[in-house]
């Protein structure tokens, strides 16, 4: 077999790649090409032969970049999705060719020890105890279906009842008391435990979606037995952050494990001038978030904490013959993640944190609540416009009001003009049985000139 030509197909993936980023500034947000083109240009039947290489590179390009989603623009608002540094862009290339198995220890020692590393560091970051264990898993609705998965098995454990041998068939019913507003993964990851969105007991929540403490109080006080209570840090539409402190000692005083979902808003804990939005959130069980969102790594980057690590092994670990498990200390990242074989995460949140710091990642997270305020403030300054939440994070709901009294038809008219403007792109969503646009800042590369230009095209398609 002949030596294989890396420089051609690799160099014309670099080239492509850094066009494609220097071009960001001026490029249109939304995709350009449409389904039938993109069926089109992407399609055909299976190719016969073996085709060159770098001429494949360039012709996926080619055919894909019309149908791309500019979502690392510093001008994409949309479902809270950040970008990627530079450091951790760079250090996914280099886990992409050397290719590591990030299962066990012997597989990739380097991709376990940093790992290990960067996890200690996140803790530190998001305000966590000394000493959590931690899984890296594809988003934040794997972080939740793995926190959800440890604790039902430390609560029936706790109840006397064998998960890993029994099974849920018999076993002592476990109630999940969650938020009026919790976000979809909760109730999702309850499906695939089979559990059942229909175990939760939800807890009511006040005008912005934080959870009452008082209402949970009720709630446990009515039932008995184990029990998980999900709080939520960062609300998906309007950014509220549920009081975790109390919702922990609450929780704790009946002998329930909280659980977080802190998809987003758990990276307040970075920043001291917003940590106390977090408060007492080191007091829970276990925690889920997403490196991607406001860490800026590229996907996929979910994160779990467990405040019982021998819990998080015992629910997620394996052994087998023919598996060669660490006995010096090492980690096997498989046993506390519900992979097997999977890519090596750690590098790209490695090289992130060590490029940015402490003070560059508290700075990132300021910095989009403070343009997210930006928005807020010239938004409303504008006619027949509405913000919907108090923005103490980095989310902003906006309604836009109509002559006719058709506020809801109006805000998606001018939602979808928006997106198909190309300047910016922002989601629509439903705010307590009303129509809005919802703009989620998360980029580390958006700054005051994209929240001008963006309010200004949105001002311009509200008023035709």
């Amino acid at each position: 077999m002949n030596e294989p030509d890396w420089k051609r197909p690799l160099g014309e993936a670099f080239d492509q790649a850094l066009a494609y980023l220097e071009g960001l500034p001026a490029r249109p947000v939304a995709g350009r090409a449409g389904l039938a083109e993109l069926r089109a240009t992407l399609g055909g039947p299976l190719p016969e032969r073996p085709l060159d290489p770098g001429e494949v590179v360039a012709e996926l390009a080619t055919a894909a970049e019309p149908g791309v989603v500019a979502s690392s623009s510093g001008r994409y608002f949309g479902f809270v999705v950040g970008g990627a540094t530079p450091a951790a862009l760079a250090a996914d290339w280099l886990t992409s060719a050397w290719d590591q198995n990030a299962g066990l220890y012997v597989l990739g020692p380097a991709a376990s020890v940093v790992e290990e590393v960067a996890g200690a560091w996140l803790a530190e970051l998001l305000g966590l105890p000394a000493g959590v264990s931690m899984g890296m898993v594809t988003g934040a609705q794997m972080a939740n279906f793995t926190g959800l998965a440890i604790a039902l098995r430390e609560m029936l454990a706790r109840a006397g009842w064998d998960l890993e041998s029994d099974g849920l068939w018999g076993a002592p019913r476990v109630r999940v008391l969650a938020g009026q507003e919790r976000h979809g993964t909760i109730d999702r990851a309850l499906r695939f435990l089979g559990v059942g969105s229909a175990a939760v007991e939800v807890v009511d929540a006040d005008d912005q979606g934080r959870m009452r403490p008082a209402a949970l109080a009720s709630a446990l006080g009515r039932g008995s037995g184990p029990a998980i209570v999900c709080a939520q840090l960062g609300n998906v539409n309007s950014g509220a952050m549920d009081p975790v402190g109390e919702i922990c000692r609450l929780a704790h005083e009946h002998g329930a494990w909280v659980h977080v979902d802190g998809a987003f808003g758990m990276w307040a804990a970075a920043s001291p001038r917003l940590r106390p939005l977090v408060a007492g959130v080191e007091q829970a069980d276990s925690w889920a978030t997403d490196a991607h969102k406001w860490l800026n790594v590229p996907y996929d980057s979910g994160l779990v904490f467990c405040a019982h690590p021998e819990a998080h092994r015992a629910a997620m670990g394996i052994r087998a013959g023919y598996l060669i498990h660490g006995d010096g200390g090492q980690r096997d990242p498989l046993d506390y993640n519900p992979d097997h074989s999977r890519r090596a995460r750690g590098f790209a949140v490695y090289a992130a944190i060590r490029a940015l710091g402490r003070r560059g990642v508290a700075e990132l997270v300021e910095r989009c609540c403070a343009l997210a305020t930006r928005f807020a403030e010239r938004l409303a300054a504008g006619d027949g416009v509405e913000v919907l939440n108090h923005v103490v994070l980095n989310q902003v709901l906006v309604r836009f009001l109509s002559a006719d009294g058709d506020h809801d038809a109006h805000t998606r008219r001018v939602v979808e003009r928006v997106q198909q403007d190309g300047t910016c792109w922002m989601s629509g969503t439903t705010w307590q049985g009303r129509a809005a646009m919802r703009i989620s800042v998360s980029n580390w590369s958006t700054d005051e000139a994209d929240v001008d230009r963006s309010v200004a095209a949105i001002l311009r398609r509200a008023a035709e």
